[in-house]
């Protein structure tokens, strides 16, 4: 089968329908069926040959399968059971492909593509777990490259919000402390069988080196965390807690890092949030 013919509409059903899968609300299944978006996002990927793509939620296999004509190696992670037959009876003439049953956040993805000079995430990820997914592949020991997936469209407003703006928030700073996020296109939500509720965008994240980079990201991660928790706090009265429990004067450490106590996390810089974690760390020491 080809790419265009699995994304279609009837082909879709057919396939669910003859390996008797029930399309399951838990796992977030929702299939795509269009072509022209298929086509954009493997494009967007810029797959060739000493690529190793890492794919979570593979469903029909739609993606897969135009995946595998590109990329050296697909390595597909389906969480559902009764999709796993289907997959490896429709790839079956696809030798670079890999379908592993499995929870992609609990599975070893390291483990996965071992010896991959490159990685590449490719993925239609399940809105219910979007976050923790993106998160687990940016902070998981991989070669990684670049990320791209369709995620629903509030999440990639966070994703590439800028300072300032409500959409601004912890998720933003984790994933852009890590790489450069960047809104392909909008998807809408009659691109997929069964239909959701809510309009989708496709967004790639592009590793770089760290331009800043926080030694102790452990800190990092609780400064940025604190910063966002009450997000009306100034940063005087939101990072008094984590200074505290390391026995740092948050003052003493706000003023080392060059931040206005009165400022709120929501309109600091990535570069402002590392500083301040330099700041907590020299403290501490």
């Amino acid at each position: 089968m080809s790419g265009s013919r699995l994304a279609s509409p009837g082909t879709v059903r057919s396939l669910l329908r003859a390996y008797g899968v029930q399309v399951k609300k838990r796992y977030g299944q929702n299939f795509l069926i269009d072509a022209n978006i298929l086509n954009r996002i493997v494009e967007a990927a810029e797959l060739g040959p000493d690529d190793t793509v890492l794919e979570i939620g593979p469903g029909v296999g739609v993606l897969t399968e135009a995946m595998a004509r590109r990329a050296g190696r697909v390595v597909a992670v389906e969480i559902d059971d009764q999709l796993v037959p289907l997959l490896r009876d429709v790839l079956a003439g696809c030798d670079n492909v890999q379908i592993v049953a499995g929870d992609a956040l609990r599975i070893d993805l390291e483990q996965l593509v071992q010896g991959a000079s490159r990685v590449k995430v490719v993925a239609n990820l399940p809105y219910y777990v979007t976050s923790p997914l993106i998160m687990r592949c940016l902070e998981a020991p991989l070669p990684l490259e670049r990320m791209v997936v369709m995620v629903q469209a509030e999440v990639a407003d966070r994703l590439g919000a800028a300072p300032g703006t409500k959409e601004y928030g912890a998720l933003t700073v984790a994933v852009q402390y890590r790489a450069d996020v960047r809104r392909l296109l909008k998807v809408p939500r009659t691109v997929f069988f069964p239909r959701p509720n809510v309009d989708s965008a496709v967004v790639v994240l592009t590793m770089r080196p760290y331009p800043v980079q926080a030694r102790d990201e452990r800190l990092f991660e609780e400064v940025v965390r604190a910063s966002f928790a009450q997000r009306r706090k100034t940063l005087r009265n939101a990072l008094a807690s984590v200074a505290g429990a390391h026995g740092v004067d948050v003052e003493i450490m706000l003023q080392r890092a060059g931040v206005d106590p009165g400022l709120r996390g929501e309109s600091l810089t990535i570069e402002q949030f590392v500083a301040l974690a330099e700041a907590l760390a020299a403290a501490v020491k």
